[in-house]
């Protein structure tokens, strides 16, 4: 009798299970179909809010040279640091997070599922990448990823920004540390936030491709430290 029950509850978790994933399944078809102007609205919000690039007037407002004639050129906080130190490289990093962050969020406020809010987030980073307001001339995405990974998948993030703070406190390579840690999300997000995996899948891509200077530049060993 016991075993027949424990049966049972084996083939109606299973069960479960199976009619979650297919409600989920449902309710992202439904999302897709049902908000189509809205999902537009949101994408292409989340591109022009990522097309901003806080390096550049954050160093303007520091009185400081233009980030792109700096170092690696890369608009991002990195070399904000370098033109004027700590301050304005926090601002950059902040800002360029929140602009991730915020349609994500807004995207999730408006009950749009999981696939919706990933589109968005890739949108706010592919924003950063190709800006409309710099000529499609940007940055590498990881500050922006950063901020788009904590409103759709807080752990991961949080796991892959340690992993970056680690790395940066042992070799102060800024290429070197956003590197491992976008290579880990894929990893770190199947153990923990499955449902997130196709979108660190496209953004370890996406960066990775960005850095492909920088892997050059450390294969040879002539990447610079801070």
């Amino acid at each position: 009798m016991w075993e027949f029950a424990c049966v049972l509850s084996f083939r109606a978790g299973i069960f479960s299970q199976n009619t979650r994933r297919r409600l989920r399944a449902r309710d992202m078809a439904m999302n897709l179909t049902s908000n189509p102007v809205l999902i537009v609205a949101l994408c292409f919000g989340a591109y022009l809010a990522g097309s901003v690039l806080f390096a550049i007037p954050v160093c303007r407002l520091w009185h400081l040279p233009d980030p792109r004639a700096l170092g690696s050129g890369n608009p991002g906080a990195t070399n904000v640091y370098r033109a004027g130190g700590w301050q304005p490289a926090v601002a950059t990093l902040v800002l360029d997070a929140f602009k991730g962050w915020l349609p994500v969020w807004l995207s999730h406020i408006a009950g749009m599922s999981i696939l919706v809010q990933a589109m968005v987030a890739l949108c706010a980073v592919t924003g950063h990448m190709i800006p409309l307001f710099y000529r499609f001339k940007g940055g590498k995405g990881v500050a922006t990823a950063l901020g788009a990974g904590l409103a759709l998948a807080p752990v991961t993030t949080g796991i892959m920004a340690l992993l970056w703070l680690l790395i940066m406190w042992r070799w102060r390579i800024s290429a070197l540390a956003s590197l491992v840690a976008v290579t880990s999300g894929p990893v770190i997000s199947a153990l923990i936030e499955p449902e997130t995996l196709p979108l660190f899948g496209l953004l370890t891509l996406l960066i990775v491709v960005r850095h492909r200077n920088n892997l050059i530049r450390l294969a040879q060993g002539r990447e610079t430290g801070l």
